[in-house]
């Protein structure tokens, strides 16, 4: 099923096409910091053509240098151009490809995009087939519209901070930006299926998501649980909320998880650790007796843990049929041979750090592989084949340099 528009056949310029999935879009990238730029690279890794609107002094964003690692690893797979909305010839040229892209993503504050006058509603009155995606802290309306949005507050706002963490240590962020990437997985999840709507209608919409929304989706069953039963969750640590015994032991040279889920991995758990008599044992027979006397099961749970290495248990368990596995550290995690078979870092070669590996997709294609097929960009590096992919000339180019627009 195609997701092309009539200005397909359009010469614009693009970098390789990191897949072949969805190089019939173009894309125009007008985000900033996490959230968009992560919408914006599922795109760029499947394919799309993605230019990248970067304002002409900026020669960084806000989270570090394009030499530092996160900028490398959000802004592969894209082109360049510098372009100046606040000029009426900059305006020009983004009003040029915006007639002809498939996609604008945008995270401004919902007032920007209205005073620049690249809102929803003016690009689709001369692209009707435009798919326009916003990612907002807290909504485009509503009573928090205006505030500023940031991943930590809306783990806060959102209820998470309240559910993670150890009893009674107060509040804990989870250690990644969860609401910022889950917004931007979001977008691009709306974006396709709003492209595979207008295979349909053949016309385009505007996606909205934001923070907030993202983080209160995220909560999940933890969030359903007090929605159906109106249970507020709290803070449990390491220990699984209603899934017991799950969490962390130590061993006898560091720690592991066990996840016991269910009555018939309760039994082979409790045979491996040769503990069959706890399958009879009153305190911990059935999975309610179990939640009531989670302590004193994982007490004696410990008491055997910690007298073999964590490799001893993880061969056990898992002979067993028992979900368990080692706790690494990030530098591990990537060390680790599974995680090396699954292909998960890959190559590049930056133009500010020579050869180096980035995060790849984490999604197997048979036909379509996503690979990363050209380092983030110099800032402006296609501005000038752009410009002439839309039939500025090298004087026209120039004189846009010279005013500044480009």
């Amino acid at each position: 099923m195609s997701t092309s528009s009539p200005s397909q056949d359009r010469q614009l310029s693009r970098t390789p096409p990191a897949s072949g999935a969805l190089t019939d879009l173009l894309v125009l990238d007008l985000t900033r910091v996490r959230s968009g730029p992560t919408c914006v690279r599922q795109l760029a890794d499947w394919g799309a053509n993605v230019i990248k609107i970067e304002e002409p002094v900026d020669g960084a964003q806000m989270g570090g240098p394009r030499s530092g690692s996160d900028f490398q690893n959000l802004h592969r797979n894209k082109q360049s151009l510098c372009l100046n909305l606040k000029s009426q010839s900059g305006m020009a040229v983004f009003r040029k490809l915006a007639d002809q892209a498939d996609v604008i993503v945008e995270n401004f504050r919902p007032d920007v995009k209205m005073r620049l006058g690249i809102d929803y509603e003016t690009l689709s009155q001369t692209n009707s087939r435009l798919i326009y995606a916003s990612i907002s802290g807290f909504g485009q309306d509503g009573p928090y519209k205006d505030r500023p949005g940031f991943d930590q507050v809306a783990q806060g706002l959102g209820g998470l901070m309240s559910i993670t963490g150890k009893p009674g240590e107060g509040p804990m962020r989870v250690g990644i930006p969860i609401a910022d990437l889950c917004a931007g997985h979001f977008a691009a999840q709306g974006i396709l299926i709003a492209l595979l709507e207008r295979t349909q209608s053949g016309k385009g919409q505007w996606v909205q998501t934001s923070l907030l929304q993202a983080q209160m989706f995220m909560l999940d069953f933890q969030g359903a649980r007090y929605l159906v039963d109106g249970d507020v969750p709290v803070q449990a640590g390491n220990d699984h909320p209603t899934v017991i015994p799950t969490g962390v032991f130590r061993t006898a040279d560091g720690h592991m998880n066990i996840a016991v889920a269910g009555e018939e991995i309760w039994q082979r758990f409790a045979k491996a650790m040769d503990r069959a008599d706890w399958i009879d044992d009153s305190r911990f027979k059935a999975a309610e007796a179990r939640s009531e006397n989670r302590d004193a099961l994982n007490a004696e749970i410990e008491a055997l843990s910690i007298t073999h290495p964590t490799a001893k248990w993880i061969e056990r368990l898992n002979a067993a049929g028992v979900p368990c596995g080692e706790i690494n550290d990030i530098g591990q995690a990537f060390e680790d041979p599974q995680v090396k078979h699954l292909g998960i870092a890959q190559p590049v070669n930056s133009h500010e750090r020579g050869p180096t590996h980035l995060i790849g997709q984490p999604i197997k294609m048979s036909r379509t592989p996503s690979t990363i097929s050209s380092p983030p960009p110099l800032a402006g590096e296609h501005s000038d084949t752009i410009l002439r992919s839309l039939g500025y000339g090298d004087d026209d180019i120039a004189k846009l340099r010279a005013e500044g627009s480009i």
